[in-house]
């Protein structure tokens, strides 16, 4: 019987989670990703009127990759030019279903994504692809148009970053809650020291507004400067933290603190910030405060 055009739509919307899943992890941004995946089903749609494709995941998952590192080394120069420290877009989800958690528990922490950040394109296709999905080498080095050997030398070069310059991660949601608790606490006692001793000495704060609201232009760096910072958001003048609507979410199956309010001209305060954890301090503090990068759950 002939294929119809529901056909291949069908085969494609069943690979569609994973497409994502990989390109959302490529491109650190879910509206790129999601446009990656669009284009891979373009390139699907027009290739699968001529012939059979025998591995359908593993075709499109070279498609997508191949789409995602393009994007990768366009995306770096419009990051040069984007206003203030960069943080990737977060999916925010009530933290009160433990079915919602069993389901969210393949995301990827926003720790990892900022830490691929720093890889090279190729790098990050090449950890990406063979670390996170299991594809061998041998196709990694297709998407890249390079050789098997040079595949590896990319994976090996970006995990060889990652562990040298990552932000540590390793403590379990209940783990999170309790220093993230501990670490509101001690910011809203306005003791530099209390808030010092629940961060790591090398622990790192960034802030990303997007030019929708000023955020600290570089990266604060250190337990005391953070600690500084921080009493000094929560001192601000500008606006009553007490006033804050402030309540525990999940970001991207990690604990994280959704917070709404007001500023005093009327605008709308949107902020999602993210604590790493390890070994029982924090090791980073991420401040999503650009509300195109924030997508909310319906719940919410």
């Amino acid at each position: 019987m002939p294929s119809t055009v529901e056909e291949p739509a069908a085969q494609f919307e069943a690979e569609r989670p994973h497409l994502l899943a990989v390109a959302y992890r490529m491109l650190g941004s879910r509206a790129e990703a999601e446009d990656a995946v669009q284009e891979a089903w373009l390139r699907y749609a027009k290739v699968r009127t001529g012939g059979e494709i025998h591995d359908l995941r593993g075709w499109l998952t070279t498609v997508t990759g191949r789409i995602c590192l393009d994007v990768l080394k366009s995306a770096r120069v419009r990051r040069e030019a984007y206003p203030g420290q960069w943080l990737p877009s977060i999916l925010v989800d009530p933290d009160e279903d433990p079915a919602r958690r069993v389901e969210m528990s393949d995301q990827v922490g926003l720790a990892l994504l900022v830490v691929l950040e720093r890889l090279t394109p190729e790098q990050r296709v090449a950890v990406v692809l063979h670390d996170a999905f299991g594809m061998p080498f041998a196709d990694v080095a297709t998407v890249l148009n390079t050789t098997e050997n040079a595949a590896r030398q990319h994976a090996s070069r970006g995990r060889r970053a990652i562990a040298e310059g990552g932000v540590r991660h390793n403590a379990d949601l209940a783990e999170q809650r309790r220093v993230l608790t501990a670490f509101l606490a001690a910011a809203g006692s306005g003791d530099v020291q209390a808030l010092a001793a629940v961060l790591a000495p090398d622990v790192v704060t960034i802030g990303d507004g997007g030019g929708h609201v000023p955020t600290a232009p570089r990266i604060v760096e250190g337990a005391e400067r953070v600690a500084r910072f921080w009493i000094g958001i929560f001192s601000a003048r500008q606006i009553d933290v007490r006033s804050l609507d402030m309540r525990p979410v999940l970001v991207n199956g990690e604990v994280g603190l959704l917070v709404r309010g007001t500023w005093p001209d009327g605008r709308p305060v949107l902020a999602v910030v993210v604590a790493a954890v390890a070994d029982g301090v924090i090791t980073g503090i991420f401040n999503q405060m650009n509300p195109d990068k924030i997508l909310l759950s319906d719940r919410l």
